[in-house]
């Protein structure tokens, strides 16, 4: 009795392993249906393993996903981020050093991606901007690797920043099977943007200073002035409870606004975009914002680019109502510290227990394996 008792016992055992295991080889190959930025419905791999991300920037976003092994489910990265932004790729380097041996891949709407490439690395799947959709989609990418099992998935954090952040951060929680990380990080987002908008939101037209965002602002020094419309920092200039005066001349994400316009306009604030481009734009004169930059030097480049011909007449360059900020917030899903740090520019009075600052090296704290360093936005004064 006790011999068949104990018989019955391993097979249970048995079974109840077996099912287990089978379990687990469901779980890795399930599939999912999302629906992505473009508004398309995909199946995607739940969990997937071997991610390739069209633009090397969109580590932004997916390292919130695992800090401690933001490179575990990549299986190839676009060469933007070293190229555009070595100062945070050289903090992932000194963090992470094996993540040299990450394939890089040219950026997926331009003539250096290979699609040969990717189906070697045996991707699970593309995630890519939203703003290449059309470019991806004429050059065929999207149908030859749907042909070979791998969709593509678009995500946005440049165009509707403000709209479309949390429902990216949602859908890569999904796709890398990390949705109580993506969820933390939409609440925490939510919640610093709200300290802004719930103020914001009450302005007055009267009340909304004017402002001139110049993007990457001497990143080519005979070019001048391009701007945004109402996309963008155009999008944060007005969240923040400025007056983007970009949107009385475009309603695309930019455009260039002659010299002679800015004149015209005289606007209370100036926005500049930088970083460092010195890689990728040798004899730039932009200010050199990141986690490299020097507070000083950077000062003193934002006041050289003051000196362009026009600028020393404008009201805002007189009265150093001048503000330089780190580009990369404009593909960031950090973006909302950039908001924090224009809300508190424009209208300090409304902010004076708000500080951006605080707010960044928390963000670093909670969701990056690194601490923050370096400069991030400045003014002339």
């Amino acid at each position: 009795m006790r011999a068949a008792v104990r018989r019955s016992l391993l097979a249970i055992a048995w079974l109840a392993a077996a099912l287990v295991a089978a379990t687990g080889v469901a779980s890795a190959q399930e599939k999912i249906t999302v629906t992505d930025l473009a508004g398309r419905t995909v199946e995607v791999p739940h969990g997937a393993k071997k991610v390739i991300l069209g633009e090397g920037r969109m580590l932004y976003a997916t390292v919130v996903l695992d800090k401690d092994n933001p490179f575990a489910q990549l299986a190839s990265i676009g060469d933007d981020l070293p190229n555009f932004d070595p100062d945070t790729w050289n903090k992932y380097l000194a963090r992470f050093p094996d993540a040299k041996d990450v394939p890089m891949i040219g950026a997926a709407a331009s003539a250096d991606f290979s699609v040969e490439k990717a189906l070697e690395l045996d991707v699970d799947v593309l995630v890519v901007t939203l703003g290449f959709y059309d470019k991806i989609k004429e050059s065929g990418i999207i149908d030859t690797l749907e042909k070979a099992g791998v969709p593509t998935v678009f995500v946005d954090f440049r165009e509707r920043p403000t709209q479309n952040t949390v429902p990216s951060i949602l859908l890569l929680g999904r796709i890398f099977g990390k949705e109580v990380e993506a969820q933390a990080f939409a609440d925490y987002y939510m919640a610093q943007m709200r300290r802004v908008y719930n103020v914001t939101t009450r302005l007055k037209p009267d009340e909304r200073p004017t402002v001139f965002a110049e993007r990457a602002a001497g990143l080519d020094p005979a070019v001048c002035c391009n701007t945004f419309g109402n996309f963008n920092f155009g999008e944060f200039v007005a969240e923040a409870g400025g007056f983007n005066i970009g949107t009385k001349y475009f309603t695309g994400v930019s455009g260039v606004l002659n010299p002679e316009a800015l004149v015209v306009e005289d606007p209370n604030y100036i926005l500049a975009t930088g970083a460092n481009w010195s890689g990728s734009n040798p004899g730039n004169i932009a200010v050199w914002l990141g986690y490299e930059a020097d507070p000083a030097k950077a000062k003193e480049q934002l006041h050289a680019l003051m000196q362009r011909t026009g600028f020393p007449e404008l009201a805002a360059v007189k009265a150093n109502r001048v503000m330089a900020i780190y580009h990369q917030f404009y593909q960031s899903p950090y973006h909302f510290v950039a908001v924090q740090a224009l809300a508190k520019w424009l209208n300090p009075d409304k902010f004076a227990d708000l500080d951006p600052q605080a707010t960044f090296k928390e963000l670093h704290e909670r969701f990056l394996p690194f601490e923050v360093s370096g400069v991030f936005w400045t003014t002339l004064d």
